[in-house]
């Protein structure tokens, strides 16, 4: 496999990479060196993107700082969980299959008919929600869409070397190089500096005295004149849970946030909602209505929000969500015992959850430090504010997803709790 890699709006994006959930007790880097050498040493690339892993190797194209083509498709379809996606850029298709938020599937063909077979293959796969392939491909169910409207250029993360090997090469070779520029270009100065010189002071004390009053002046008027500064302190590292925002806040927040996107629309039934960081969605099925008729409506009870049509008979509906204060909170507690006190709490209501521990690296250009996080996804009847009780006397509590699943009457929730 080689060439995967692809041109969109004269930007380079990499295809072809080999994508793993990122295992809890792992930093990104660290697991993918732990995946490169029991898989192919070649792959010296990698990518951390939504609890993935996606590895990639030079040989195939694949260069440092080159964002993925699979992570900017997934970004620009926010509603789906699993879809099947082939697009053809120039003489070139580029196939992406994602199965509950995973990527699965993420490569560059230069067959049309080998892009075609695979997308065929990949098909028989049942429930997929959304379906987008080239029209000449006559798929049923599918929605032919253009790759460059998706494409928005601003990546969530770029392609990274596994190992610092490389690029401390690349420092030795330009340090070598800067300083070969400098001694040859003062040579001269340089010389001067080490040749034998008189001793000002044993010829004439008066005249050496005189020299260097003249040059602690000169030294005075410089400083003054240029104003000599210290160098800028260095930003200190924001650590997530020094911005977290009230949970009661944020739970009331998205509540009402999706009741303003799920109000009804003739014609159109709501199928699922979700409140996320920045945003909240909601996707409507038609029955008898029209497009028209949705605009109509939607224009006068749901007034700013974003329409995209996924299709005739799908649309996804879009808003912002207000800023809100944030502070700063971290529980006390370490990991392993959030995770005990949750376990019990959940066990004496009867209900069902999925508590896993991972540790998150932050970094700056100068410092970087790891973080022990308690996941918590929950499936409950109760709504944000009632579910949102069950970690009051817990500090750095934030909940990531609230998600209406309008057939199964349910929410479905993600919490994380920043841990000691």
């Amino acid at each position: 496999m080689s060439g995967q890699y692809i041109y969109i709006k004269r930007k380079k994006y990499a295809a072809g990479l080999l994508w793993q959930p990122l295992v809890a007790g792992f930093t990104p880097r660290a697991y993918a060196y732990k995946l490169a050498r029991g898989i192919d040493h070649r792959l010296n690339q990698y990518i951390s993107y939504n609890g993935m892993i996606g590895l990639g190797a030079r040989v195939n194209g694949q260069r440092s700082g080159m964002p993925s083509v699979a992570v900017e498709i997934v970004d620009a379809l926010p509603g789906y969980a699993s879809m099947l996606c082939a697009f053809q850029v120039d003489n070139k298709f580029v196939l992406v299959a994602v199965r509950n938020g995973v990527i699965i599937y993420d490569l560059i063909f230069d067959s049309e008919d080998r892009a075609r077979e695979k997308y065929a293959e990949l098909f028989e796969i049942p429930d997929w929600n959304a379906l987008f392939a080239p029209a000449s491909w006559g798929m049923p169910r599918t929605v032919d869409r253009d790759l460059t409207d998706l494409i928005s250029g601003s990546s969530h993360g770029v392609l990274r070397p596994i190992s610092h090997f490389g690029a401390g090469l690349m420092s030795l070779a330009i340090f070598a190089l800067f300083v070969f520029v400098f001694l040859y270009l003062f040579r001269e100065p340089i010389n001067d500096m080490f040749s034998s010189k008189p001793q000002m002071a044993k010829q004439n004390p008066e005249l050496a005295a005189e020299y260097h009053r003249q040059i602690e002046e000169k030294n005075k008027e410089l400083d003054k004149e240029f104003n000599m500064r210290q160098p800028e302190p260095v930003e200190p590292l924001v650590m997530p849970y020094e911005l977290l925002p009230d949970p009661a806040e944020r739970a009331d927040l998205c509540y009402r946030a999706i009741g303003f996107l799920m109000q009804p629309v003739t014609g159109w039934n709501q199928t699922s909602a979700e409140c996320g960081d920045t945003h909240v969605f909601a996707t409507f099925r038609r029955s008898f209505g029209t497009l028209d008729d949705f605009y109509a409506i939607a224009a006068n009870v749901m007034p700013g929000v974003f329409v995209q049509e996924i299709n005739d008979n799908e649309i996804l509906v879009r808003a912002k969500l207000p800023e809100r204060i944030t502070g700063l909170s971290q529980d006390v507690r370490d990991a392993d015992s959030i995770v005990r006190e949750l376990t019990s709490r959940f066990q004496a209501i009867n209900m069902d959850a999925n508590i896993t521990i991972v540790v998150d690296a932050v970094s700056n250009e100068t410092q970087s430090a790891e973080l022990y996080v308690v996941e918590v996804a929950v499936e409950s009847k109760l709504i944000p504010s009632q579910f949102m009780l069950i970690f009051d006397d817990f500090d750095g509590v934030y909940m990531t997803k609230a998600a209406w699943n309008v057939a199964r009457k349910t929410w479905n929730y993600e919490v994380i709790i920043y841990a000691k």
